[in-house]
């Protein structure tokens, strides 16, 4: 008998010590952030656990690391991982396939959907569930421009002949898959991926090979034709600018560009077989998730940390110390977020855009190389039809990716 329990306690000893370390009873939590909110999220977690002595014999420690990152670590060792963690919203399906998130409950799903941008809530959902915590609306692209120059920022057509006659430049990375885009979704193409729940892609949902598509890689050939147009999206590469399609990252660049005459706008309309039609594009947003806890009290401080940490009081906050556009709706209508010409711009922008999914790696490079050959002039003198059978091509190729 003395034996058999001295077998039953050595059992119990090495599956207690097989528990991961955060299973239950675990009294530390870690919090991923890009190193630019660092220290602002080490002052808003200490005013938290300020407000909650209930949770004072927790540890939180915050650790600088990027969105991109943050995901791929998550995804390579999940009990390394973080308890809370920002991430890009294009990795949301890989990281709910992984078991890396936990869906919001009920209460806090319904706070997130009422008091944030119908956009940043799409990002945080799959299917039925919300699975993120939203943080921004300010990932996207759209107008910097010389006012000087630039009489009317609402027409591509019009912006380039400004430029050709100032003998400025216009910029635009036609040769990016991110960028490139803004024709085709503004032509009304799709090109979309659907995943499985391992990640993995199972179908594309593609059209460029139409006549939308025809018209829209034939509005990027004349862009490239212009004596005005350069290929670039970083207006710290520019010279000579008059206006270029870029984000808010690069706003305060713009800002000693320009100088008085900096000005900013939504993407402008171009010209798709005499109709002008609106650019549209990629928006992303910066998301806040909680990996998945069995200790049901340190689950409980997770979702409360990670609600105020994506409250419109915090948001509001974080754009007046670190410039990160808010997400949450009442934050947006304050004074200063609607005085960023920046932020106002990119905010008109995102109402024509589609949030940005996943991609395979290869369609980055297969983008880049139709770009290319608009760029080297591969179809300056290209009709209708080669047009059609270099984009049907492009498409087969797309699709080829998710067999």
């Amino acid at each position: 008998m003395k034996k058999f329990l001295a077998i039953v306690l050595a059992l119990c000893l090495v599956v207690a010590l097989a528990v991961p370390a955060y299973a239950a009873g675990d009294k530390t939590l870690k919090i991923w952030v890009p190193d630019a909110t660092k220290e602002f999220t080490e002052k808003q977690v200490a005013t938290f656990m300020e407000a909650h002595p209930e949770y004072a014999d927790y540890a939180v420690t915050v650790e600088a690391v990027g969105e991109g990152d943050a995901a791929s670590n998550m995804l390579t060792d999940l009990d390394a991982g973080a308890d809370i963690f920002n991430f890009a919203q294009d990795q949301l399906a890989r990281l709910v396939a992984a078991g890396a998130l936990i869906e919001l409950s009920e209460e806090n799903a319904a706070i997130v959907a009422e008091e944030n941008d119908a956009g940043s809530v799409a990002a945080a959902t799959m299917g039925d569930l919300v699975y993120a915590y939203p943080l921004t609306s300010d990932n996207g692209y759209f107008l910097y421009y010389d006012k000087s120059v630039v009489s009317d920022p609402g027409s591509l057509e019009a912006i380039v002949a400004d430029c050709e006659a100032a003998g400025k430049g216009f910029y635009m990375e036609i040769n990016s898959g991110w960028y490139q885009p803004a024709f085709f979704f503004g032509a009304g193409c799709t090109l979309t991926y659907d995943t499985d729940d391992t990640g993995a892609f199972t179908a594309c949902n593609v059209d460029y090979a139409s006549d939308a598509g025809v018209g829209a890689l034939k509005a990027i050939v004349a862009l490239a034709k212009s004596p005005a147009f350069h290929n670039g999206s970083s207006i710290g590469n520019a010279t000579n600018a008059a206006a270029i399609v870029d984000g808010t990252w690069d706003s305060g660049a713009a800002k000693d560009l320009f100088g008085d005459n900096y000005a900013c706008a939504k993407l402008p309309t171009f010209d798709l077989n005499g109709e002008a039609v609106q650019m549209s594009g990629f928006g992303g947003f910066k998301l806040l998730g909680v990996k998945p806890q069995t200790d049901e009290e340190k689950l409980a401080l997770c979702d409360e940390l990670a609600l105020f940490l994506s409250s419109g009081e915090v948001q509001l906050a974080r754009f007046e110390e670190v410039g990160w556009g808010p997400s949450n709706l009442s934050a947006k209508a304050d004074e200063a977020v609607q005085a960023d010409e920046a932020l106002s711009a990119l905010g008109e922008q995102l109402a024509f855009d589609i949030p940005q999914g996943q991609y395979p790696g290869d369609y980055w490079s297969l983008a880049t190389a139709l770009g290319d050959s608009v760029i080297a002039g591969d179809y300056n003198d290209a009709d209708d039809a080669a047009l059609l059978e270099a984009l049907q091509s492009f498409q087969d190729t797309c699709i080829s990716y998710a067999k």
